[in-house]
């Protein structure tokens, strides 16, 4: 035996504690019929109390409590075997942590809002296979497609704006990275999230729009900035040192939308401007919610069967004892007028 809510156990003191003061309260109220009334005229009353009446009232009542307080717990025993079968859409979540993301324009900075957004869809998303792509230069492979969405929620604080070896912004080699991380048999039930101010400096992009296109992957973009934009640190954790032209001049990054509406016009996704933590995520998640799922794994997973209506029964049938069977009855007419 087991119980789920094991914490609740220690209420089962009241039980004691309950029986004792309704003893007292019997005692007090006996002793003060005794001074209103003389034991020689008991006999003659109407009503009067009975001891074994009484000891059978307090032992209900301490099941009755007892009970309640088990079935709180929830007990649990015996095993029951039951298939679990997982069904949903595989997500790859992309993010461009290039140093432009630590830019402060949509405050406290874009990679901050991006892993915010990422972690905000991941629980609005349950039930759906994930994994994390990071975009700098070049992309790695964080998290492969995994139902444990904590893995993403650990990942994502390993994070930083400029930390891969190679500097820069290539959203198509993890874009490419992405693609390779879907199973070959899978043709549907595919979706890419990417989250980027937009900047690309390696090129390549219109290829991976066309190849994501040919594979039918549904690709959504949140473009995290500001179209005014905001100066670009020198490195991550400096906020206060800027990046400048040859000029002198502090560079100014801003959000590039073209290009990322050109990918989701491709490939049948959405398009979102974000800029803040509190966006409406709202036509994404619902897009991916429309989709046709596929199943992923089916398990046999064994548990404890639920127990605790035995308990609440004993104390429904011990409460309807105690308001039943009284410590005081009824003395018969018979037995009253042979009294007399």
């Amino acid at each position: 035996m087991s119980f789920a809510e094991r914490d609740l156990l220690w209420l089962l003191l009241l039980a004691p504690v309950s029986v004792a003061l309704a003893g007292w309260f019997w005692r007090r109220r006996l002793v003060a019929t005794r001074r209103w009334v003389s034991p020689g005229l008991w006999e003659r009353l109407r009503f009067v109390y009975r001891p074994w009446r009484i000891v059978l009232s307090l032992a209900l009542f301490l099941l009755a409590v007892a009970g309640t307080t088990l079935a709180l717990a929830q007990p649990r025993w015996g095993e029951r075997e039951e298939l679990v079968e997982r069904q949903g859409v595989d997500v790859v979540f992309v993010l461009d942590s290039s140093l432009s993301m630590s830019a402060s324009d949509v405050p406290p900075s874009r990679l901050y809002v991006a892993q915010a957004l990422i972690r905000s869809l991941v629980g609005q998303l349950p039930g759906n296979r994930v994994a994390l792509v990071q975009a700098e230069g070049e992309g790695v492979v964080m998290a492969p497609l995994t139902i444990d969405s904590a893995v993403i929620d650990l990942l994502l604080d390993t994070v930083t704006a400029g930390s891969l070896p190679t500097p820069g912004t290539g959203l198509a080699h993890a874009l490419r990275l992405a693609m390779e991380l879907f199973p070959e048999e899978s043709e549907k039930h595919r979706v890419v999230v990417l989250l980027t101010d937009g900047e690309d400096h390696e090129g390549g992009l219109d290829a991976a729009i066309a190849s994501l296109s040919e594979r039918g992957i549904v690709t959504h973009v949140l473009g995290v900035g500001t179209l005014r934009g905001g100066p670009m640190p020198v490195a991550a954790g400096r906020p206060n040192e800027l990046k400048r032209d040859a000029a002198g001049e502090v560079i100014v990054t801003r959000l590039a939308e073209e290009p990322l509406r050109r990918l989701t016009d491709a490939t049948g996704g959405v398009y979102l401007h974000v800029t803040g933590a509190g966006a409406n995520l709202a036509p994404i998640v619902n897009a991916i919610d429309s989709m046709e799922t596929r199943r992923f794994e089916g398990s046999i997973v064994t548990s404890m069967e639920d127990r605790f209506q035995w308990p609440i029964g004993v104390a429904v049938v011990a409460l309807a004892g105690f308001l039943t069977f009284g410590p005081v009855t009824e003395r018969s007419r018979a037995r009253r007028r042979r009294v007399r």
